[in-house]
């Protein structure tokens, strides 16, 4: 009995070591054959495991949860584990590390120091001048507010729509998409204390709520799928009001 090949597929990769001072940017294609189910991330691992040990991309959950694996692939980004080879039916695919994010060496970027930073800037926290009692039964939250706030907290912080954002790319401090989404949680939470006012003064600017051009890129490639829409614009309608 025959068995049938797969496809022969080419990865074209970015390669680009920018602590190296000998390194330059180049591209390195790799030729292997398509399996049943294939993704990105099954042929990415095939190429460092049997071509070249030393290509450089991120990955933990290979599930879709981490969001680690993000890149670019022939100009959208995307997750590797989640992007079928056999959606691209020209069989080629070309990968870039996400721009945005501090380079660290080929598809490798640094997603983690850019998130923390904004993380500080939008202060991701919850503010309350209520003290916590441990000893005491939680605060009830309506079902419908638990449902709207989790719904928002499914953000895996993968980069992916701020790697997207056309604003981010001319506005460094730009806190994106991911930036205004953690505004919007945090406002919908009732265990936060904080006033419209108080959110204006976080995001009321050009590289906040105003400087979004509404392109909604972010919402196109978000990999879970979130409202980022209708959240900038209820963003925005609240917080004009006040300018």
């Amino acid at each position: 009995m025959s068995i049938e090949k797969g496809r022969e597929i080419t990865i074209s990769v970015l390669k680009f070591n920018p602590r190296s001072k000998v390194s330059k940017p180049h591209f390195v294609d790799y030729k292997l054959e398509e399996t049943p189910g294939m993704t990105l991330f099954i042929a990415l691992m095939k190429i460092r495991e049997e071509y070249d040990p030393d290509l450089s991309f991120d990955f933990v959950c290979r599930a879709g949860i981490c969001g680690s694996c993000g890149m670019v692939v022939n100009g959208k980004p995307v997750l590797a584990c989640r992007a079928l080879i056999a959606n691209y039916p020209e069989g080629k695919l070309q990968l870039m590390p996400m721009p945005a994010f501090e380079l660290i060496k080929d598809l490798s970027v640094n997603t983690g120091k850019w998130m923390d930073a904004m993380s500080v800037k939008v202060k991701s926290w919850i503010v309350t001048n209520k003290e916590t009692d441990i000893s005491k039964i939680e605060d009830k939250v309506e079902p419908e507010v638990a449902d709207e706030v989790f719904e928002l907290d499914r953000c895996i912080e993968c980069g992916i729509c701020v790697a997207s954002c056309a604003t981010k790319l001319m506005r460094p401090d730009f806190v994106g998409a991911v930036g205004l989404n953690r505004i919007a949680r945090f406002e919908v939470d009732p265990h936060d204390n904080r006033t419209a006012e108080d959110f204006y003064e976080l995001v009321g600017d050009d590289d906040g709520i105003f400087g979004c051009m509404s392109l909604m890129a972010c919402e196109d490639h978000c990999p879970k799928h979130l409202p980022l829409q209708n959240k900038i614009a209820y963003l925005r309608r609240k917080l004009v009001a006040l300018r």
